[in-house]
């Protein structure tokens, strides 16, 4: 993984002069770079093809990293937006609070995903960042990631695609919520992790999920009880296994087609 400076906060790389990175990108050797497509920062432009020169200028956009123990917030709905996050490990969930103080679950983010692009429109986070096992995130100053995508056109592309990406997959969870049964809801859940999971290398049939049943069932707009029924349902109908948080898919194509 990319060797990467570490500051005492994330604001405190906020421009190219003041990074030490920068002074170090044009040092940036081969080996480095080969290392560079599996780095968290890799991530987040997933560019294979990038020159060592735009690598160079890429990697010092990654200033820090950060430890954020189970249950621990990485950023809080209200504060001021500077980054956004690539978990190298672990996971988070995000949540809304409302005015009665219930929160909803408005998304997961697995090792890999990128979390804070709520802050760009308003300048500041809506929501809570919580972790849901002990996780380790790279932070990347949204003004340095704005200044690569200058100079990178390529990188450019990426994060526009990125960003849109976010679009797709909040209309996804508004037809998830509002068109389809619960059975339907928590299979289209399970395939979601699984091919989320499988788009990083690990297996796309077995798993174990990070959040609690109360959890999934926030997001899903249903009760803690409705998941576990239909979670038992699917498992009688020979489509998954579950013991716990162990997941193993049986039959994906009946799954899909529920």
């Amino acid at each position: 993984m990319l060797t990467v400076v570490k500051h005492a906060d994330d604001a405190s790389c906020r421009s190219r002069a003041s990074c030490p990175v920068y002074a170090n990108a044009a040092s940036v050797t081969k080996e480095a770079f080969a290392r560079y497509s599996e780095c968290a920062m890799g991530a987040i432009c997933k560019r294979q093809d990038l020159r060592p020169p735009e690598f160079a200028f890429g990697s010092s956009v990654i200033c820090a990293t950060r430890t954020v123990r189970h249950g621990a917030t990485l950023y809080h709905a209200g504060d001021t937006f500077h980054s956004i996050y690539t978990v190298c490990a672990g996971s988070f969930k995000t949540v809304l609070m409302h005015r009665d103080g219930v929160g909803q679950i408005t998304g997961f983010h697995l090792e890999g995903e990128t979390l804070g692009l709520d802050g760009v429109f308003a300048g500041q986070h809506s929501c809570d960042a919580i972790a849901l096992e002990d996780s380790l995130v790279c932070i990347i100053p949204f003004d340095l990631l704005e200044l690569l995508c200058r100079e990178v056109k390529a990188m450019q592309r990426h994060v526009h695609r990125m960003m849109s990406g976010e679009i797709v997959r909040e209309s996804g969870v508004m037809m998830l919520l509002g068109t389809m049964s619960a059975e339907q809801r928590v299979a289209a859940f399970l395939i979601n992790v699984s091919q989320r999971l499988s788009a990083r290398g690990y297996s796309a049939a077995e798993f174990n999920l990070r959040m609690t049943r109360n959890e999934i069932g926030s997001y899903l707009g249903i009760k803690l009880e409705t998941v576990s029924r239909m979670l038992s349902k699917l498992q009688k109908e020979g489509l998954v296994d579950t013991r716990g948080k162990r997941i193993r898919i049986l039959d994906l194509d009946s799954l899909t087609r529920l």
